[in-house]
C-alpha cells in the first residue's frame, strides 16, 4: 500500500508534466494558461518570483480562472509581490458576477493597505453602492492610519443608507470622542430606526 500511495502521489505533483515546458517566464505563463488545474497552480505559485513583472499575467489569468484553488495559488502569489499595480487589477474584481472570488479579491487587498490606499477615495465614491460596501469591508480591517478618517467621511458624504450603515459598523470599532458630532448628524440626516440604534450604541460605548 505504502509504494502505491507513493506512486500517486508522484502523479498529483505532476514532475514529468512539468518538464514538458521551459520553467523560466514564458514558459511558465504558457503552463498558466494551457496547463491542467495542477500545473496552472504549480505556475501560479512559481510565477511569483518574478515579482512586478508577474502581475499582469497572474491578474489576466485570474479574470478568466474557475478553479478555486487556482485562484488562491494566484491570490497568494499576489499576496507575496504586493507591488502597486496589483491594486489598479484587483480592484474592478470588486464588480465580478462571482461572489466568491469577490470576497477572496477583498481579503487579498485587506492585506495590502499601502496598495488599496491610492484607490480608497476613487472607490468610495463609485457609483454602485455594492462597490462602496465592499470598500468599506476592506479598509475596516487594514491598519492605515487613514482608516477613521474614510470612514467619517462616507457618514458624512454618502446618502445611501445600507452604505453609512456599514461604515457605522465598521466605526463602532474605532469611535473616538471627536466622531460624536457626525454620528450625531447622521441620525439627523437618516432618521431610520436601524442607524439610530447603531449610533446610540457607539454613543453609549464611547461613555463607558
Amino acid at each position: 500500500m505504502a509504494l502505491k500511495k507513493a506512486s500517486k502521489q508522484k502523479v498529483v505533483e505532476t514532475p514529468k508534466e512539468k518538464r514538458k515546458r521551459p520553467r523560466d517566464f514564458e514558459g511558465l505563463v504558457t503552463q498558466l494558461n494551457e496547463g491542467d488545474r495542477t500545473q496552472r497552480r504549480w505556475a501560479a505559485r512559481d510565477l511569483a518570483q518574478y515579482g512586478e513583472k508577474a502581475i499582469d499575467p497572474l491578474c489576466d489569468r485570474l479574470e478568466k480562472e474557475k478553479d478555486t484553488s487556482v485562484q488562491d495559488a494566484i491570490l497568494s502569489s499576489l499576496m507575496e509581490i504586493k507591488r502597486p499595480p496589483i491594486g489598479e487589477r484587483l480592484i474592478p474584481l470588486l464588480k465580478s458576477d462571482d461572489a466568491a472570488l469577490r470576497n477572496k479579491v477583498i481579503e487579498a487587498l485587506q492585506s495590502m493597505p499601502d496598495l488599496v490606499a491610492d484607490h480608497v477615495n476613487e472607490l468610495l465614491k463609485d457609483q454602485d453602492p455594492d462597490t462602496r460596501i465592499f470598500a468599506i469591508n476592506i479598509i475596516q480591517w487594514v491598519k492605515h492610519p487613514d482608516v477613521p478618517k474614510w470612514l467619517i467621511e462616507v457618514i458624512r458624504n454618502d446618502d445611501h443608507i445600507n452604505v453609512v450603515g456599514t461604515a457605522l459598523d465598521a466605526i463602532s470599532d474605532i469611535a473616538t470622542e471627536d466622531m460624536e458630532e457626525d454620528l450625531v448628524a447622521v441620525k439627523k440626516k437618516f432618521n431610520d430606526p436601524y442607524i439610530d440604534f447603531t449610533v446610540d450604541s457607539i454613543l453609549a460605548n464611547m461613555k463607558e
